[in-house]
């Protein structure tokens, strides 16, 4: 890692700052698909727990990170959302991070133990578990350890 990198991405001069969705620019280099179902799975998750997460942009307010959360809040029929501009990364690093920022997330696991029992005591406080991304098949793969209410998956 380059030391510049690491001094600049610890800089607390970052910060949030919400821009209109029409100022900003979708990457055309972005190989990330999203589906109509995820983006409306997103737009229910921003609605219930806020926008946490905001689009990371360049400084030509390109779309890094976040194209799926834009599209989920024009669903929503926001017209502006928090921005975090990551303006330190070449243009060669730039291409490269949107691969990895996808890429590291996928190859994460799961303690199938641990996500049982988060899941079942969501249902147990009556949690619509949809809102976590969690669908009949995982919740079916954890054994029946997770049984389903009428507000689990599928309701």
């Amino acid at each position: 890692m380059h030391d510049s990198v690491r001094i600049q991405n610890s800089s607390l001069e970052r910060k949030v700052t919400f821009l209109p969705i029409s100022d900003l620019a979708t990457n055309p280099r972005n190989a990330r698909t999203h589906s109509p179902r995820q983006i409306q799975e997103i737009a229910r998750s921003i609605e219930r727990f806020g926008f946490n997460n905001p689009v990371l942009i360049d400084e030509r307010n390109q779309i890094v990170a976040g194209h799926g959360r834009v599209e989920a809040a024009k669903l929503l029929g926001r017209e502006r959302v928090p921005t975090l501009r990551i303006g330190h990364l070449s243009d060669q690093d730039k291409r490269a991070f949107i691969i990895a920022d996808n890429r590291l997330a996928e190859k994460a696991g799961w303690d199938p133990e641990i996500l049982a029992i988060e899941l079942q005591g969501l249902i147990e406080l009556d949690f619509d578990v949809e809102l976590t991304g969690s669908t009949d098949m995982i919740i079916k793969s954890l054994g029946g350890a997770a049984q389903e209410s009428p507000r689990g998956p599928g309701s």
